[in-house]
């Protein structure tokens, strides 16, 4: 409210509920940003933030109290419960919003809202300023701007709190347990998805969900970036690629281990796991306060190049090659992105023409890979099928970096150890 201005108001609707197929709807996930400053978890609510104003500057419009369907759809907080668990100010059945809200937006130049992610309260916000016009020849000071609430709010959500930082801990925690359940699960002849099982119960049992639809390839599926069917036979000798992270209460984790279905490394695959290894630990020590959100990927970048050309993969110099991008012909994704409340959470990666300078409470993710799928020409056919990807989550701390994810093993001989043990 500070960096909006008195002169301001601003409005934020919840998530509303999805349908899944005829009746069913999705399990209930509040939008990140109405969730982030407001802790309400219900649909059918809308925040208003009023800088300056004495009777209440922080407003909630929720469903209210209703015995015979909280029998059926779970209990409700009502305007009471706004107040005396939510932190409001005040609070009104959001029934009474189109006669309440207008009324709040006299007197206020400016409207911060997040135009375009809610297509039909846009209509509602649109038509409660319109409704104002009429009343400006009354002398009264209208809504004259519209503002993106997003630009400021994400900004926000872009420095983690202490809180913030404990909960994503939390979250990296249960899924760094969820991927070593996998390795010691994983053995020839189950199935992706059985794999995917163990996941989603290590969740479940901490009270997580999962923050993304996990990604279990084996074989030539670890060379499918966003693989989704999770349904083949995992075979000996192939490699197994998870990108599984868990949510905890409305933050994300984000991990991705690759390790060998029997539990051995062949040499071809333990070369090119090596590479990546080393890209991501070159990657994790350029976060650091000061440096620029490409650093990381510039040294991941050069570690893959190298590794690519001592392996035969790719030919010529290896500056050159990496200036040339000829790389991402098998490393063909960013290094990272940040994360949050979001797994792609918000926030600028460029201020202006430059990278953004990482800062302490900045959180990312940490994922260089290399990718050879099956048919690769001029790639000898051992090296086929083999996609490595290594995943770390990492806050930037006032002295350097700390990796949330350590616990989930990423060595050679830590992962065979793990598997051996079954």
């Amino acid at each position: 409210m500070r960096l909006m201005g008195r002169d301001s108001i601003a409005i934020l609707p919840a998530a509303p509920v999805r349908q899944r197929n005829n009746d069913v709807e999705y399990a209930y996930r509040q939008d990140s940003d109405f969730y982030y400053l407001t802790g309400f978890g219900e649909p059918e609510a809308v925040a208003v933030l009023i800088p300056g104003r004495e009777q209440a500057e922080y407003i909630l419009f929720v469903r209210d109290r209703d015995p015979k369907r909280e029998a059926w759809d779970g209990r409700r907080a009502g305007p009471e419960g706004a107040t005396r668990d939510h932190g409001a100010n005040d609070a009104f059945p959001i029934a009474d919003i189109d006669e309440i809200l207008p009324g709040l937006l006299e007197n206020h130049t400016k409207v911060f809202y997040a135009m375009g992610v809610y297509a039909e309260f846009d209509q509602r916000v649109v038509g409660w300023v319109n409704g104002l016009r009429t009343l400006s020849r009354n002398g009264r000071n209208l809504p004259q701007e519209l503002i993106a609430l997003n630009h400021v709010l994400h900004d926000m959500r872009l420095y983690k709190s202490r809180t913030e930082i404990e909960l994503m801990r939390e979250s990296a925690r249960i899924a760094a347990q969820a991927h070593v359940r996998a390795m010691r699960f994983c053995r020839p002849g189950r199935r992706e998805y059985e794999v995917m099982a163990e996941l989603v119960h290590e969740f479940r049992r901490h009270n997580a969900d999962t923050s993304y639809h996990p990604i279990v390839g084996g074989g030539a599926n670890s060379c499918v970036l966003h693989y989704r069917d999770n349904n083949q036979a995992l075979n000996d000798g192939d490699l197994l690629l998870v990108d599984a992270g868990c949510e905890y209460e409305c933050y994300a984790s984000d991990i991705t281990r690759t390790f060998p279905v029997n539990g051995r490394f062949t040499p071809e695959q333990r070369a090119v796991y090596e590479i990546v290894l080393e890209a991501n630990r070159a990657a994790i020590a350029q976060v650091r306060p000061g440096n620029h959100w490409n650093d990381p990927h510039a040294a991941a970048v050069k570690v893959v190049t190298q590794g690519l050309v001592k392996l035969g993969l790719l030919k010529g110099r290896a500056a050159k090659l990496e200036r040339d991008g000829a790389y991402r012909r098998f490393f063909m994704h960013r290094t990272g992105h940040w994360l949050g409340m979001d797994v792609h959470d918000v926030g600028d990666y460029k201020v202006g023409d430059e990278w953004r300078v990482l800062e302490p409470g900045m959180a990312m993710t940490i994922e260089p890979g290399i990718y050879i799928p099956g048919g690769s020409r001029g790639v000898p056919k051992r090296f086929h099928n083999i996609g490595v990807r290594i995943e770390d989550d990492v806050v930037v701390t006032k002295t350097g970096v700390e990796v949330l994810t350590a616990n989930a093993p990423k060595g050679v001989d830590e992962i065979e150890a793990l598997m051996a043990q079954g």
